[in-house]
């Protein structure tokens, strides 16, 4: 007989029960704010023959994680946080039907010691524990965890018995015919993680994902509006509509993506973030999803991204050879901080990223504390921001603080405790590479002084800022033209566009700029200083790379407003 199953007297409130029954349970369930009066009532409660612990709690208003945690110690169970999938829990997968685990919400997770160990969130159900027992053939070991943990595992250990499908097979064509037979093949009513793994869905997200990376694009926006599902591509910064299959795809779509990405398919009335991997041949995408509902339904954004195609090489960014000397020379220094500035999707991780390929990582300890970790580079330590595990920049900037560094990328200064430990990083003889948004790079002294940094600290630390914008190039294979031997051309698909370029702007700090700095100048005070001391603006850069036909004046004005 389960754990669980042996405390029968909190699984619920038999029929007809007396004011000695109703005590005998409220004392079972001491851990939560229960009495017999809260209990006289509960079978009448909406939803409670469903699921009598979910009405529990809304009842009595409890947090389901203290509550779970406080009813196995009560019972004498395991709480587990975040429980793990092992090798031996397959047994569980095998021989436990689909629809049974996903209805009682319960999950295996290993066998031990001769016991089948299962998670769940809803400590209510001997029955459902007694009926896996048969189904097992062995004993079972109840665990507690919460609900979207629980509905997690359910997704992964069915998903992986049916072997998740990660090549993305190139030669099928993405069509009306695909999508025709992707919504033909959906039953109504059908379960969500049946509709996840049917082939025609599979097939259908992995030409979805295909056609996004033959395109370039950096995300893909699958969008429910009120009559039709809108595919979006974003290509060279723009957004492209793609396709518009039927709407009935929907749910059946992003339920295929969220096993994919390991996120609780049933859950679609809060944001959840997730990623995955799939590969193309010897390529392999990283793909970070985003769900948020919407009053028409979830709406999904993928951002891709292929290592294999991201240029890490100050040679490929576009910069000046005189740009370039400067920028390596400034990642060679002891100490310091130096910026890289501008808005979200300018290119400024990349950037980064580069420089540190200039950094002698033998001799010296890189590390970096990102939201994403983007590209993995050999021989530095990356940390990942994660706040639900308490993973800020600031406590993991703090952190690694510890670790003996000589080099820290910060992934983005956004508060005041970033911004100072950064600083007090510098002045303690270490070197930071940062972003920052702003606009331009003079601009980022008031934005410092804005977060909260003293005006003597920026002088003191602040060795230069680096402003970009990114400007589609001009395609090579078309000369911009958009026309091909057959119509359209084939690289940039009739935009004319192919590709972006950056355009650079250097500030370094001088003691003249220092000073000025120290008295809070203006961002227009420092950029006319900057000037004066030779700093190219942005603007004649990019005017520069136009003249060299490697954009257009179209481009000037729609990323920076001149021509």
């Amino acid at each position: 007989m389960s754990r669980a199953g042996a405390n029968g007297d909190a699984a619920g409130v038999p029929a007809g029960p007396t004011d000695a029954d109703l005590a005998r349970l409220a004392e079972a369930l001491r851990p939560l704010p229960v009495d017999a009066d809260h209990l006289r009532g509960f079978g009448e409660l909406p939803g409670v023959e469903e699921d009598p612990w979910e009405a529990l709690l809304s009842t009595v208003g409890a947090e389901e994680h203290a509550a779970l945690e406080a009813v196995a110690r009560r019972l004498g169970l395991r709480y587990l946080a975040e429980p793990r999938l092992e090798d031996s829990s397959d047994v569980f997968y095998e021989r436990v039907p689909a629809s049974m685990a996903r209805a009682r919400l319960i999950a295996g997770l290993a066998v031990e010691g001769g016991s089948l160990v299962v998670a769940t969130s809803r400590p209510m159900q001997p029955d459902a524990f007694d009926q896996i027992e048969r189904l097992a053939g062995m004993p079972v070991e109840v665990v507690l965890a919460p609900r979207a943990q629980v509905a997690n595992l359910i997704n992964r250990g069915y998903e992986q018995r049916q072997g998740l499908v990660e090549e993305i097979v190139e030669d099928i064509p993405l069509d009306e015919r695909a999508f025709e037979t992707a919504a033909g093949s959906i039953a109504k009513g059908a379960d969500l993680l049946q509709l996840a793994r049917q082939t025609p869905v599979i097939r259908l997200v992995n030409m979805i994902l295909f056609e996004a990376l033959r395109r370039r694009a950096s995300d893909v926006h699958i969008q429910p509006l009120e009559s039709a599902l809108l595919i979006r591509y974003r290509v060279d910064g723009l957004l492209v509509d793609a396709f518009s299959p039927p709407l009935s795809l929907a749910a059946a779509i992003s339920s295929r993506l969220k096993v994919m990405a390991e996120l609780d398919i049933a859950n679609r009335h809060s944001p959840q973030d997730g990623q995955t991997t799939v590969r193309i041949g010897a390529r392999k995408i990283d793909i970070r999803l985003s769900c948020v509902p919407t009053i028409f339904g979830e709406r999904l954004v993928l951002r891709l991204l292929d290592q294999s195609q991201t240029q890490l090489s100050l040679d490929a960014l576009g910069m000046t050879p005189q740009m370039q000397d400067a920028l390596v020379d400034l990642v060679e220094r002891p100490s310091g901080i130096v910026l890289v500035t501008g808005p979200t999707g300018s290119g400024k991780t990349t950037t980064l990223y580069a420089a540190l390929e200039r950094i002698d990582r033998g001799s010296r300890n890189v590390m970096t504390i990102e939201d994403p970790v983007e590209y993995h580079l050999d021989s530095i330590a990356q940390v990942q921001v994660n706040p639900k595990r308490g993973v800020t920049f600031a406590t993991g900037l703090r952190a690694l603080l510890r670790q003996d560094p000589d080099v820290i990328l910060v992934g983005e200064i956004r508060d005041t405790e970033t911004a100072h430990l950064a600083v007090q990083a510098s002045l303690t003889g270490h070197l930071v590479l940062a972003t920052l948004h702003t606009n331009d790079a003079p601009s980022a002294v008031s934005r410092l002084q804005d977060i909260g940094v003293e005006p003597y600290l920026i002088s003191s630390s602040l060795l230069a800022v680096l402003g970009q914008r990114l400007l589609r190039r001009v395609c090579a294979a078309c000369g911009g033209t958009g026309r091909g031997d057959r119509g359209a051309c084939e690289t940039c698909a009739g935009s004319g566009y192919a590709g972006r370029v950056a355009a650079y702007e250097l500030m370094l700090m001088s003691d003249e700029l220092r000073r000025m700095a120290m008295r809070s100048a203006d961002a227009l005070e420092l950029a006319r200083q900057a000037r004066d001391q030779g700093m190219r603006p942005m603007l004649d850069d990019a005017r520069a790379k136009r003249d060299a036909g490697l954009t257009t004046t179209d481009e000037l004005r729609r990323v920076l407003h001149e021509a």
